[in-house]
């Protein structure tokens, strides 16, 4: 008996392992559901100190279409998913709208767009969007892609699956991993700075920016694109 649970262990180990590798690369992608015009859109040639009234003027969180990754990422950073959206704020949430750059910690030169409408919250930076909240095409969670390429084979790029939550938390946004898993990063003010709390243990303060910096404009490649092909 006890022979053959050594066997059946790492066995039962190798399969779970093997289904989570098929989950994370190889199972359908999410739908593309991000505007093509935003995606087209320059966004590095706003303002991003001029943020819009969230005075219920415009349209509803739930009236825009979900934001996400295209592919394993934008090649150019894209307009804001919320652009037309004036929902005030959710109960309990703080207002982190805008565009904040690394200034100290972990992750300094880092930057990010940060946009808020009602209860929905989008995060864009790095080549990726994460979008999470009401909207007309897709569910609550976040649910595309991380723009770190693993591998290619062939002329196809293979980047990790996420999906998480963005929950108000006492004026702390946290992202839930999965929507229902563990807080992997959190982001808060302290004054004038964005404070975001990274998964590899990392906290970096943020100032914010107006404009975005030429060298953001383009996305650089990011991952070790491990060629099989």
């Amino acid at each position: 008996m006890i022979k053959k649970w050594l066997i059946r262990i790492p066995l039962m180990l190798l399969v779970g392992i093997g289904f989570l590798f098929w989950l994370m690369f190889f199972s359908q992608r999410p739908p593309l559901t991000t505007d093509p015009a935003t995606l087209a859109g320059d966004g590095s040639t706003l303002n991003y100190c001029k943020l819009p009234e969230l005075d219920g003027s415009g349209k509803m969180a739930a009236d825009i279409p979900k934001g996400n990754t295209p592919g394993c990422g934008y090649d150019h950073f894209p307009l804001p998913i919320l652009a037309q959206c004036t929902e005030p704020l959710g109960a309990g949430a703080d207002d982190i709208r805008g565009l904040w750059v690394g200034v100290e910690g972990g992750h300094t030169g880092h930057v990010e767009r940060v946009e808020q409408c009602g209860s929905r919250t989008v995060v864009t930076s790095s080549g990726i969007i994460h979008d999470f909240g009401p909207n007309s095409t897709l569910g609550q969670n976040t649910d595309d892609t991380e723009g770190t390429v693993i591998f290619t084979i062939g002329d196809k790029e293979y980047c990790p699956r996420t999906s998480a939550s963005m929950v108000w938390n006492e004026k702390v946004l946290d992202f839930h991993v999965f929507g229902w898993g563990p807080v992997v990063v959190m982001r808060y003010l302290d004054g004038e700075q964005l404070i975001w709390e990274y998964a590899d243990g990392s906290t970096t303060r943020m100032d914010r920016l107006c404009r975005l910096p030429e060298a953001h404009k383009i996305t650089q490649q990011r991952g070790p694109r491990y060629n099989f092909m």
